[in-house]
This record gives C-alpha cells, sequence and structure tokens, in this order.
C-alpha cells in the first residue's frame, strides 16, 4: 500500500464519520473543522497503532536517529551536544513507548474534542517535532557520505542513497516511506495544524471535560500495558515485516534478487570538470561517446528503471561463519528443518584488568648431526624469562541473558538434536573468541554463525529467539518466553 492510498481510505472514513457526526448528531460547528479533526484523528490513531504491536522496532529506529545525531554534531562547534544522544539511545525504548502512547491519545484527544486548546498546541507541537526530524533527515540526501551535515558548501546534488536514515519509522513496519516522502507528508499536515491554532473554538466536542479525562487516562493505562507486553513478553501478533510466518524467504530472495538484476541503467547525470554544470545523458549517447564524455565529464548519478519487485531486507538474508565462509544455505537451501537462534545483541560487559604475561627468551644454535644422511638439526635453549604487565578485558555475561540460553534454548536444542534437527545460533556485534566463551557459558552445542545486526533486529525482536527453519521457508518464530515443548513444535510443523 502507497501513502496516497493509506490517505485516501483515511479520507473516506474520516468523510463518512464526519457526515455522521454533523447530520445525524448535530455536534459540528463548522464542517471543515470537524472534517479535519476526524481525518487527523484516524491518522494519528493508525499510525500510533501499527507502532503499538511493535514498539521496539520504533526503538530501533530511534537509535538509528541517536547515532546519526551523534556522529553529526561530534565534528561540530555543538560537539556538547553530542555525549546526549548515546544516553538517549540507551532509553531508546522507554521514549519509543511514551511516543507511541502520546501519539495513540492525542489521536483521541482531536476526535473527541478533548481540551481544544491544549490538543491543538501538542498536535502542533508534534507536527514541529517529526517535521525538523524528517526534514533533518531529507536534507542528508545533498551531503555527500564523507561530508559533514553543517559543511554548507560540500552539500550537491540530491541523492537518496546519501540519506543516513533511509525509513523514518513513521508507519512501522506496515509502510516503508523514505524521509523526503514523509517530511512532505508533515508539511501537509501542519496545514491542519495551524488551522487548529488558530481556530480551536471552533472544534467539536463529543463528550464532556470529565469523561474525556477518564477516557484519555484509562487509555493511557491500557496502551502502557500493551506496548510493554509487545516490548517484552512475545513476538508482535500482527507482523508486517518481510520475515513473517510462512513466508517462504528463499523463493522471495531469488525473486527480489532477479528483478535487481533485470534493472537497466537509462541515463548517466554527470558534473562537468570546468563548470559544475549538471547534465543528464541517454545511456545509448554516453556509451556512444564514452572517451569524450568521461575526459569532461565526472559521472554523479546512473538514473535505473525501478525493479519490478521492491527490495526488502530479505535481499539482504546472508549468515557466514567467523571465517567467513556463507551458511546461507543451511536455512534457504536446506531439506532438512533447522533451528535458528537468532542474538541481535549479545548483553555482556568487558571488564578492563591488566595481566602479567611472561615472555620466554631461548636460545637457537645449529647442530650438525653425523649419521645414515649427515644433516642439520635446529636446537632450542632456555635462556631467560621476562615479565611484562599489559591490558587485556574479563568478559562478565549478564546472567540473565545466560539463563535464557541455559533454561529454554538448550533444552530445546538437545529434545530437537535427539530427533535429529540441528540448530545453530546466528549471533551480531562479536568475534570468534566471544562467541566461544558464550558457547561455552551457555553449554550450548550448536554451530555458532553471524550475521548483520539489522538484519537480525529486523527477523526478530526477542533476544534470544528461536525460528524454524525448513526448505528456505520461515515456518514459525518464537519469542524466548513462549517456546512451546520441542514434542508441540513437532507435532505441529514437523509431521
Amino acid at each position: 500500500m502507497s501513502l496516497i492510498e493509506l490517505m485516501s481510505y483515511i479520507g473516506i472514513v474520516a468523510l463518512i464519520v464526519t457526515l455522521v457526526m454533523t447530520l445525524v448528531f448535530k455536534v459540528h460547528k463548522s464542517w471543515l473543522m470537524t472534517f479535519l479533526q476526524n481525518f487527523t484523528g484516524i491518522l494519528f490513531l493508525f499510525s500510533g497503532w501499527v507502532k503499538a504491536v511493535d514498539p521496539l522496532g520504533t526503538a530501533f529506529k530511534m537509535q538509528d536517529y541517536f547515532a546519526e545525531f551523534y556522529a553529526t554534531f561530534s565534528d561540530t562547534a555543538l560537539s556538547f551536544i553530542a555525549p546526549v544522544f548515546p544516553f538517549l539511545s540507551n532509553y531508546a525504548t522507554t521514549f519509543s513507548v511514551i511516543m507511541v502512547i502520546f501519539e495513540i491519545v492525542l489521536g483521541i484527544m482531536i476526535i473527541i474534542g478533548y481540551k481544544p486548546k491544549l490538543t491543538s498546541i501538542l498536535f502542533f507541537a508534534l507536527l514541529i517535532f517529526f517535521t525538523v526530524l524528517t526534514g533533518f533527515t531529507f536534507l542528508t540526501g545533498y551531503v555527500p557520505l564523507d561530508a559533514n551535515f553543517f559543511n554548507f558548501s560540500a552539500w550537491g546534488e540530491y541523492k537518496a542513497t546519501n540519506m543516513r536514515v533511509t525509513d523514518c519509522g513513521c508507519f512501522g513496519d506496515f509502510i516503508k516511506l523514505e524521509p523526503r516522502i514523509s517530511f512532505y507528508k508533515d508539511l501537509f499536515l501542519l496545514l491542519p495544524g495551524i488551522y487548529f491554532l488558530w481556530k480551536w473554538r471552533d472544534m467539536h466536542k463529543l463528550i464532556s471535560a470529565r469523561t474525556g479525562s477518564m477516557i484519555v487516562f484509562g487509555t493511557i493505562a491500557l496502551l502502557g500495558i500493551y506496548c510493554l507486553y509487545n516490548t517484552t513478553m512475545d513476538e508482535p501478533h500482527v507482523d508486517f515485516r518481510p520475515f513473517r510466518n510462512g513466508a517462504n524467504i528463499a523463493a522471495i530472495k531469488k525473486s527480489e534478487m532477479d528483478a535487481a538484476n533485470a534493472v537497466q541503467v537509462t541515463a548517466m547525470k554527470m558534473k562537468n570538470k570546468n563548470t559544475g554544470e549538471i547534465r543528464q545523458f541517454a545511456y545509448a549517447d554516453y556509451l556512444k561517446n564514452l572517451d569524450k564524455l568521461t575526459a569532461e565529464y565526472v559521472t554523479v548519478e546512473q538514473i535505473k528503471t525501478e525493479p519490478s519487485i521492491a527490495e526488502t531486507k530479505i535481499s539482504h538474508f546472508d549468515i557466514t561463519d567467523f571465517d567467513g565462509e556463507e551458511k546461507t544455505d543451511t536455512f534457504l537451501s536446506n531439506p532438512a528443518p533447522h533451528l535458528m537462534i537468532p542474538v541481535y545483541h549479545a548483553e555482556y560487559t568487558a571488564i578492563p584488568v591488566r595481566k602479567t604475561v611472561i615472555d620466554s627468551v631461548f636460545n637457537t644454535d645449529t647442530v650438525y648431526v653425523t649419521g645414515k644422511k649427515d644433516s642439520f638439526s635446529i636446537v632450542k635453549t632456555f635462556r631467560e624469562a621476562h615479565t611484562r604487565e599489559t591490558e587485556d578485558y574479563d568478559i562478565r555475561w549478564d546472567k540473565d541473558f545466560v539463563r535464557h540460553f541455559t533454561e529454554v534454548i538448550k533444552p530445546l536444542t538437545e529434545a530437537a538434536a535427539a530427533d535429529g534437527v540441528r540448530a545453530s545460533v546466528v549471533i551480531s556485534g562479536i568475534d570468534k573468541p566471544k562467541a566461544d566463551l558464550l558457547a561455552r557459558e551457555t553449554g550450548l552445542n550448536v554451530s555458532w554463525y553471524t550475521a548483520d545486526e539489522k538484519l537480525l533486529k529486523t527477523i526478530m525482536r526477542s533476544n534470544p529467539g528461536i525460528i524454524l527453519w525448513k526448505n528456505g521457508v520461515l515456518l514459525r518464530k518464537w519469542h524466548y518466553k513462549k517456546v512451546p515443548a520441542w514434542n508441540e513444535i513437532k507435532a505441529s510443523f514437523l509431521n
């Protein structure tokens, strides 16, 4: 579904609700105001709900924004602001839940006309926040990847590939909007935002202020419980991600890769080396005059046709072992069932320590050996030992993190192994020595692979989680708190 289609559906629903309010219940003061209240309120309810089913998805997106802001401000005169963003990133999940609840509650306040002046101010303030956020991200499309945002002289042609955050997260995983489109959406919504500030006295009121307060605070409490459950207890019960239960990941990846390979270059956007003029040449003309054009121009961008199938994160589904050997086929081309334990974040603390290292010094001599065949032998003899202090660290694994493996994952994989079903951990952010340490700490006797953190976050919100694969199909995902017994899994999916 596109943004225009979504807005059209919301507009139709808002129009129907407006007609009922105005013709049946006679609650309106202004047809325009009532329609705008219903339209913006329903929009906020929907955009809030698709994020409320998956608050961690919004939290991950906020971490992307915080990381970009940190990188942007670190190299400027405003570098004193930069340390704030890693701090905020640590509480991204809390901020995500608060923002989701605020968005939904604000949508309800707009629709029922609760405290019109306050509602108008809050609505406008939230739109300003969203507009600045998406506007900043959109404008990074003009900033080369090796330049800082505030180095305005380095800005060039707009390129979507320059944007540091490529999806605004406004509608969670329901619709992927690039920041440019989302920025235009927020600018559009500023119009009713300004109108609400100006004409807030014309807002309809469906209920009394007391009843409205009960609805608002009751909704906050219920949404708090709902978001907390979706964050800590289970995978999203409505999954908008491409890695959903029952998806044939192998087939989808092949289709997406075939579509990407079928894309054709139609033109070349080029910049004159002397004048800086930007021109676009048809690709056939570019190839015909290649030597002349490359001597006079530098390539800015290739203009390509759109792929017939839009790319998703499935195109980047790549798993390797810690030596870099491909293991993707373990999941995509394996006719046997296989358990994946994705871990997008290894929870540990590295404690710096000083360790004493003993270096032994040897004398080396070459000795002539007589016998059947004369030869030489190298003999090493110990001479002395030196001690030195070196910086090192000890890994302290989070106790709850390890407990998830020992009490949930390990019994499941052992029961599966008894039926000949193999398992593997796919983890990001650590090297082989740490993976070996974790394997010993948990006692998990399975294969250990690695993958991109964002890929694993897209596949699974639970950390760790459990996924059953067969023939390239993602049969089912389970949060570690909702894992059934192996016999139940076998009976439901493998018999």
